[in-house]
């Protein structure tokens, strides 16, 4: 009989490909599969994410719910990953006891070898170091999972943001080499992948060497490179950090037809004052422009932000800076937040002078208006022809999913035949969270039934 794991995930898309892993390297070190009953797994993993408000009593939430499982099947092995893991270390199995393995996003490869040992010496292991790209090196050959996957090509940040845990808890910024990169899109286009996903924390600060000479790769001739590869016909990345934000990378919307209709720039705040406070790096005004010329090169784009709500001292005047600056970028998505403390970080000592009431009629203020663009962007599709990547079935029977180049996913009818397939769809309708259409187009050049989905 084969071994059984349960994992829960938490957090980013840079988590999302770190638990992927975790599954690939017990895989091939132990036989592990991947289970959705919890009952029946022999090894219970948690990857957790420390952006978000109490993120370590979400944790011993969720390993307290655990504690049953554990107690049923003691040799049952409870792991604790990510980014909660590297920032609590052994306090975590001091706290919650039943807890056998701590590791951090650098040391997930050594999963295998902490596994053994918790098991022959019969007491909790802790491995939250940072041994840089020594990761990759040790990871099984890429698995794809689909037409589209993510590619991990730096880890960690050295920005130091004032709220930012990221620093502490993945480390400084450490480059993948360009050939181990090349090297691994290449694995997934010969398994059927035709989008990747560069990721990296700060991803636009990639900086891989390129062979012996000592010469520099950066992410605006990574995109060229990927764009030269077979198979892979769409390139997107995240997260990217407007102080590293390069006149190449804006040259490759204009000059790169591969390269995604979609940007996430995250800016926080249109106060200078704020994001001086934050240690952003750049300015409003700095960032406008970059916005101007990025929409210049590529006026189809869609474009996605990142909001602190409620920092420190913020005040009103604060606040309609950054309701300004999002009507001036005009974006039509958004992730924003109430500001929490996080541990270790340096806002974490500043005295918090707005209140939970203004914090929530912020956010509740820039939330609807993010909606109304989000919105007008959709309705504006309406009637246009896309060109979609089929990634899976939809939620409706004989009904087929997949997403634009501006990250929209769209539903229509079509068969499994698909998936993998770029084809054009006409958008019909748009809904609150995607757009139905009808297909008009496959790879095979052959009209579609002119029926809506």
């Amino acid at each position: 009989m084969s071994k059984k794991l349960y994992l829960i995930s938490y957090g980013c898309q840079m988590n999302e490909y770190d638990s992927a892993k975790m599954v690939d390297v017990l895989a091939a070190s132990h036989g592990y599969e991947r289970t959705r009953n919890p009952d029946e797994a022999d090894l219970l993993l948690l990857n957790t994410c420390s952006v978000r408000e109490k993120a370590q009593e979400k944790v011993f939430s969720e390993l307290g719910r655990w504690k049953e499982w554990k107690q049923t099947a003691p040799d049952r092995v409870i792991g604790v990953g990510g980014c909660v893991a590297s920032q609590e270390g052994q306090a975590i199995t001091e706290r919650q006891p039943l807890v056998d393995i701590v590791f951090g996003p650098q040391t997930l490869h050594r999963l295998p070898t902490l596994l053994d040992t918790t098991r022959e010496a019969r007491k909790p292991v802790v491995d939250v170091s940072f041994p840089e790209i020594e990761k990759f090196d040790r990871l099984p050959e890429p698995r794809a999972e689909g037409p589209s996957a993510f590619v991990s090509i730096m880890e960690g940040c050295s920005k130091y943001c004032t709220f930012c845990v990221v620093p502490y808890t993945r480390g400084e910024e450490v480059s993948r080499p360009l050939d181990d990169v090349l090297a691994e899109i290449a694995q997934l286009a010969e398994q059927g992948v035709r989008e990747v996903t560069l990721l990296g924390q700060n991803v636009n600060a990639y900086r891989g060497g390129m062979g012996s000479g000592g010469e520099i790769c950066d992410l605006a001739l990574l995109v060229n490179f990927i764009a030269r590869m077979p198979g892979i016909a769409r390139i997107r990345y995240t997260t990217s950090h407007p102080a590293e934000f390069s006149d190449a990378l804006i040259d490759a919307f204009a000059e790169e037809p591969k390269l995604a209709s979609y940007l996430h720039l995250p800016v926080q705040s249109g106060s200078n004052r704020i994001l001086g406070m934050m240690k952003r790096g750049y300015t409003r005004e700095r960032y406008l422009d970059q916005i101007r010329r990025i929409r210049a090169a590529r006026p189809d784009i869609s474009l996605s932000s990142d909001f602190i709500v409620g920092y420190p001292t913020e005040t009103d005047a604060d606040f309609a800076m950054t309701m300004d600056l999002i009507h001036e970028a005009g974006f039509d998505c958004a992730f924003s937040f109430i500001y929490s403390p996080r541990p270790g970080t340096p806002a974490a000592n500043l005295r918090d002078t707005v209140s939970d009431a203004e914090k929530h009629q912020r956010l509740g203020i820039l939330q609807t208006r993010i909606r109304t663009l989000d919105d007008a962007f959709k309705r504006k599709l309406v009637g246009t022809t896309q060109r979609v990547l089929v990634e899976r079935p939809a939620r409706w029977a004989g009904q087929m999913a997949g997403r634009t180049s501006t990250n929209r996913w769209v539903n229509f009818e079509g068969t499994a035949e698909l998936i993998g397939q770029f084809v054009d769809v006409e958008v019909t309708e748009a809904l609150n969270n995607s757009l139905r259409g009808v297909l008009r187009r496959t790879d095979d050049g052959l009209a579609a039934s002119p029926r809506v989905a």
